[in-house]
């Protein structure tokens, strides 16, 4: 019963924050479309929307009750936290719908002093290393038995599993979508690599909850089995789902980035650029002008 109340507590906090999150979001994006002139597709804003509803899914809705008795349930969870919410919310480019859907003067007042500390942490946490460690530290860690009981047993633990699960995803992403649509310091072919490193974590984790033969979570003996499963049969299940899940959605992001190399648009977009740059150093360096 007590937790059953903790549940709905949380949902109803959840479910409030989520929907005041998507409602700014789309004042403000059907606010620069109507003001600015943005003709930009709708899928951006349908993406965001999509994000905060997999949030939803994982945190406050009946799923969220269910991890308690399933490990498949908390692998559910997981996987919407890390894997699908972060890059479609990153797709749909928050930032500016945002901005516009809250009072202008807000955003204007809180910016402009945090603009160069901001953008400042912001290089420093979107650096591949610290985003690929953080993302594999969250999903070992919260893996690891005492830590999973942890979580299950306090309310406290449990919103900061969720709450890591989603930051690292949010941070895991960030080098992959590049939200704000700028040039990425990263070639395109590491994110190759950056991508299918990302799976060897994944899949040991996975490969060992379907593989072993005894069951990792004890908590799970009893409730999994009025399911119609056994304990065993759902740390299989849980194991597979994140295994065949995580190859699926890196497969597919590696399949962008692979086209995208192989296009021949995109060594041209490169050449401007690079030559766009060479120019507008030569411009803002004297002693270069001088030797050209």
């Amino acid at each position: 019963m007590l937790h059953s109340h903790h549940i709905a507590s949380e949902s109803f906090w959840i479910s409030s924050a989520l929907i005041f999150a998507s409602l700014v979001y789309l004042r403000g994006w059907l606010r620069l479309r109507r003001h600015e002139h943005d003709n930009g597709e709708g899928w951006h804003a349908g993406s965001f929307v999509f994000g905060l509803l997999f949030i939803w899914i994982a945190t406050a809705s009946p799923l969220a009750a269910l991890d308690h008795d399933m490990l498949t349930a908390h692998m559910v969870q997981h996987l919407l936290l890390m894997t699908l919410a972060p890059p479609l919310i990153l797709l749909g480019m928050p930032r500016k719908p945002l901005a516009h859907g809250l009072l202008q003067r807000f955003p204007q007042a809180i910016g402009r002093p945090l603009r160069g500390p901001m953008q400042k942490m912001g290089r420093a946490l979107t650096h591949l290393a610290l985003c690929w460690f953080g993302a594999a530290g969250a999903l070992v860690v919260w893996h690891i038995p005492s830590m999973f009981m942890l979580g299950l047993r306090s309310q406290t633990w449990h919103g900061i599993e969720h709450a890591s699960f989603l930051a690292t995803g949010l941070l895991f992403w960030w080098p992959v979508v590049q939200p704000r649509q700028s040039v990425s310091k990263w070639p395109e072919s590491s994110m190759l690599l950056y991508l299918f490193l990302a799976t060897l974590p994944c899949d040991i984790l996975s490969g060992f909850l379907v593989f072993c033969d005894r069951v990792v979570y004890p908590v799970f003996f009893s409730s999994s089995q009025s399911f119609g499963m056994s304990a065993l049969e759902d740390q299989q299940c849980a194991g597979a789902l994140m295994w065949t899940c995580i190859t699926v959605v890196y497969l597919i992001a590696a399949a962008v980035f692979a086209a995208r190399l192989l296009s021949p648009h995109r060594s041209e977009e490169r050449s401007i650029f690079q030559f766009e740059s060479e120019r507008s150093a030569v411009r803002t360096d004297p002693q270069r002008m001088e030797a050209v």
